[in-house]
Formats: C-alpha cells, sequence, structure tokens
C-alpha cells in the first residue's frame, strides 16, 4: 500500500518544471515535513518496542557485528590518517605563532574527546552503516517482504528497526572510542617524528575533563541511534524497484550525515552551557 501511495502521489505530484520556483520551494518544505512527521513516527514507534516489545537478542547481535565489527578495518584506517594530518597541520600552524608544542597533545586529546572522534566517525558510519540498513530495508520492501510481516501481524519497526537501533548504539560507541584511540596514537607518532615531541609530553591529559568525557559519549550515544533510525525510516519510505532502492540509499547516506551535524550542535552547545 505504501509503495503504491508513493507511486501515486509521485504521479499527481506537478513536475520540477511545471511547479515555478515558488511551488519547488513549497514542494520542498512540504516533502521535508512529511518526511520529519515521518522520522519521527518511526523514532517513538522504535522506543516503544525497545522498552515493551520482544527483539530477539540473537539479532541485536549480530547487527552489532555488521554495524560493528565490519567498520572496525575502515574506521581504523581513515582515523590513523585523519589523526596525523591534524596533528601535522596544527604543529606547522602552532610553530608560526608559538615555539612551543608542549600543549600540542593535550589540546589535541581534548578536541579528540569532546568532539572530533565522535563526529567524524560518526560521519564515516552514515556512509557505511547507513547505506547498507537503507539498502537492506529498501529492498524488503519492494520485494513485499514487509508487506508480508505485516500481513503476519508482525509490526516492521519491532522486528526490523529495534535491533539495528540497539545494536547501533553499542557498535557505534565501542568503534568510536576504538578509532579515538587509533586517532590519539597516530597523532603521537607524527608528532614524535616531525617535531621531536616526545610522547610522555604528548600523552598530558591535564586538559581532559569529565565535562569532555560526558559530551563525548552523549555524542557517541546520540550518533549510534540516529544513524540506524534516519537509515531505516529512508528504507521504509522506498517505493519501485531498484532505482527507488539506490533513491533510498542516497537519501539515508544524506539525512544520516545531516542528523550528526544537527545532533553535534546542540549537543555542543548543551555541553557548553553545562560543562563551561
Amino acid at each position: 500500500m505504501a509503495a503504491h501511495g508513493h507511486e501515486q502521489q509521485e504521479e499527481e505530484a506537478p513536475r520540477g518544471d511545471d511547479r515555478g520556483f515558488v511551488g519547488e520551494i513549497g514542494y520542498l518544505v512540504i516533502d521535508g515535513l512529511k518526511q520529519a512527521r515521518d522520522l519521527y513516527s518511526v523514532f517513538v514507534r522504535t522506543l516503544y518496542f525497545s522498552v515493551y516489545g520482544k527483539s530477539e537478542k540473537g539479532a541485536v547481535v549480530e547487527q552489532i557485528f555488521l554495524q560493528g565489527n565490519q567498520s572496525v578495518f575502515f574506521l581504523t584506517v581513515f582515523m590513523g590518517f585523519f589523526g596525523m594530518i591534524l596533528v601535522f597541520q596544527a604543529g606547522v600552524q602552532a610553530l608560526r605563532i608559538v615555539p612551543d608544542l608542549t600543549l600540542l597533545g593535550a589540546t589535541f586529546l581534548q578536541l579528540l574527546v569532546r568532539d572530533l572522534a565522535a563526529s567524524i566517525g560518526a560521519l564515516m558510519l552514515a556512509t557505511r552503516v547507513g547505506a547498507g540498513i537503507a539498502a537492506e530495508i529498501g529492498s524488503m520492501v519492494v520485494t513485499e517482504q514487509v508487506d508480508a510481516l505485516r500481513m503476519c501481524a508482525a509490526d516492521p519497526i519491532e522486528y526490523l528497526v529495534v535491533p539495528r537501533f540497539k545494536g547501533g548504539i553499542i557498535a557505534t560507541t565501542a568503534v568510536i572510542i576504538w578509532s579515538a584511540m587509533i586517532a590519539w596514537t597516530s597523532g603521537m607518532l607524527t608528532a614524535w617524528s616531525f617535531f621531536g615531541v616526545l610522547p610522555r609530553t604528548f600523552a598530558n591529559v591535564q586538559m581532559v575533563g569529565v565535562g569532555d568525557v560526558v559530551v563525548g559519549l552523549t555524542k557517541c550515544l546520540a550518533y549510534g541511534a540516529a544513524i540506524p533510525i534516519v537509515s531505516a525510516q529512508s528504507g521504509l519510505s522506498t517505493f519501485g524497484g531498484s532505482e527507488g532502492v539506490g533513491w533510498a540509499t542516497t537519501r539515508a547516506v544524506v539525512n544520516s550525515s545531516l542528523a550528526v551535524i544537527i545532533l553535534n550542535f546542540f549537543i555542543s552547545a548543551a555541553g557548553l552551557v553545562i560543562f563551561p
């Protein structure tokens, strides 16, 4: 029914060439509001079934492996180079102002713990995990497997979204903590190799406070929850055939990345107020 409704909506909606500029803006606003409504519905139902549902532990463990274990190598390589580049550029710029780099490691660690590890790592996970979730659920929609679940009195949110939601929170947090350690280690080696900063000098934790850790962990949990929900909503709204699956996958990556950026803004702002 949902697929036919989307197809009918696409047929009845005027094309961009016929709507004009004002009509195009209005159409985008209305479409965005509809997507926000659908996303809110998926989010609320996911929370409900996470508490009162009967999701299998095996499905959650499988999602932890798919979203976490299979992303470790990708994030390890990426965050390793990210740490090297960031420390190298920061060291070069700092030397133009002051000749002392003793606080390079402390500043880098604070930025990594409070924001960079979680936000950059989540953006990378949005491309891999988000696309995978949207493609898998979208394929189930176009092959009518989701309709078969509804005919069996099974809610697709409970059986498809909740395991990915729970697994995403655990996997994202664990993988980001690991990738932060990799970025810090690669940054330490870079500072030692290019600027002569000794590892014991670089390993300075005096600038990292409880607030930094709390804000960083909050971002990990928020991103781990947002990416599966946004991607699942994109997959469930798929219509058509393989072209619709590709459209849903692209939208999942874009919307998941946008969700990470928006959450980063609000959590960072709240963190500055609570932990100045």
